[in-house]
């Protein structure tokens, strides 16, 4: 904007500069020539004067030269009987004075500079008297002139540009500090709020994006108290349950019942979770990959250990910034662990990898456990192993789950997350 403001003042100030000092030069070159041509036209007349009052005086001559030899202008004078009195000896032959000669006083300008011609009647004819200057007397002064005249014209510009970029930043700078809460609403603090400042329009955008703001904690607030209290409306049912599974006689069928509830245990666990965490992680954030996955294998480790389970890990040794909060990075790799010790016997290997392919992040959590038939692509829905979370975690971001069995039998679960670059 303040680009736009400088170049709209810049073009319409060179307007109007320029159309007053291309005039304004035209005039002062005109000026020029004209005091250069009033200095001829009066010695002119002075050596007329005394032409025709001298013309038959000797001391006519000496007087002339005196004149011309004081400078601009030059002045030579052609006398009835054909003399020429001055510098100018080409006099006789040239048409100008032959017109003057005939009785017309005239002024001429040309490349060759300027000239007046006046006509002397005496008693013994006619005597013209004619005074020049060259084109660098026309001219004297006007380089000058035009340069201060242009100088000043450009220091104009400079000025007006000077007050365009202030003026740009004064309506800039609101509008710079909006976006900037505009972005740190996007980055998760919902407690962000623009000032009111700057021009009425901007104060207006300010007063627009913090009533956003307000109205986004306001549904989020609403959203995770009704799955909150949906959530605990669902433990009572799954007691229930509970109790009825136990009540069955058939151990298989008890167990299978046990495995299912404790499943659906988990996953209402996790909702009220959700619902319990602050409003402002709700939103895009970036968390440290490589600190999370270290961290949750960390809490696992021990229960590996309780089960005879053998869990490798490589993890990288620098940190991997991913557009994902750091709870829900640890909701990621806690939802595909558990998977493994929920699916799998105890004692079954599993290894947990962290790696990059320069773009992305990639999660792989593989065990070598009874496997599963890879999902089907082109329907919508659970894989049946609560991995819901972690797909709808990937996705949000821009990434993505993929499920499969290796060739040596197992599970593998990778997840892809876009790196975060400056």
């Amino acid at each position: 904007m303040r680009r736009r403001i400088s170049w709209l003042v810049m073009a319409t100030t060179s307007s109007v500069v320029v159309s007053f000092v291309i005039p304004l030069c035209l005039l002062v070159r005109t000026l020029a020539e004209d005091r250069a041509m009033a200095a001829a036209d009066q010695e002119a007349r002075n050596v007329a004067i005394l032409v025709a009052s001298l013309h038959d005086d000797p001391q006519l001559s000496g007087l002339v030269a005196d004149l011309d030899q004081r400078g601009t202008p030059s002045t030579s004078v052609l006398t009835a009987d054909r003399r020429v009195l001055g510098a100018d000896t080409a006099m006789r032959r040239d048409p100008e004075v032959r017109r003057a000669a005939a009785g017309e006083g005239f002024e001429v300008v040309d490349s060759a500079g300027g000239r007046v011609l006046l006509p002397v009647v005496v008693e013994s004819g006619t005597a013209v008297v004619r005074s020049s200057v060259t084109p660098a007397d026309l001219h004297r002064g006007v380089a000058a002139a035009w340069a201060g005249i242009i100088g000043l014209g450009t220091l104009l510009l400079a000025l007006a540009l000077f007050i365009a970029s202030r003026l740009g930043r004064r309506v800039s700078e609101p509008l710079r500090r909006v976006a900037g809460v505009a972005h740190q609403l996007r980055e998760g603090d919902l407690h962000a709020r623009a000032e009111m400042t700057g021009p009425e329009e901007t104060q207006e955008l300010a007063r627009a994006l913090n009533g956003l703001a307000e109205r986004t904690v306001e549904l989020l607030a609403a959203e995770r108290a009704s799955v909150g209290d949906l959530s605990h409306r669902l433990r009572t049912p799954v007691t229930a349950l509970r109790l009825d599974a136990e009540a069955v006689e058939d151990p298989a069928l008890a167990a299978r019942l046990a495995d299912h509830i404790r499943v659906l245990q988990r996953s209402i666990d996790a909702i009220v979770k959700e619902a319990r965490r602050p409003v402002r992680t709700d939103l895009a954030a970036a968390g440290d990959a490589t600190a999370a996955v270290r961290a949750r294998v960390g809490f696992w480790s021990a229960l590996a250990e309780d089960q005879g389970r053998l869990m490798s890990v490589a993890l990288p040794d620098r940190p991997l910034m991913v557009p994902v909060a750091g709870d829900d990075l640890a909701d990621l790799v806690d939802v595909l662990i558990d998977n493994v010790f929920a699916h799998t016997p105890d004692g079954t290997p599993f290894e947990v990898r962290l790696d990059t392919d320069g773009a992305s992040a990639l999660l792989v959590v593989a065990d070598s456990g009874p496997g599963v038939a890879p999902p089907r692509t082109d329907r919508v829905g659970s894989t049946g192993l609560g991995l819901d979370i972690a797909r709808r975690t990937a996705a949000g971001c821009g990434g993505e789950l993929r499920l499969g069995s290796p060739p040596q039998g197992g599970t593998r679960v990778v997840v892809r997350l876009p790196l975060v670059t400056d």
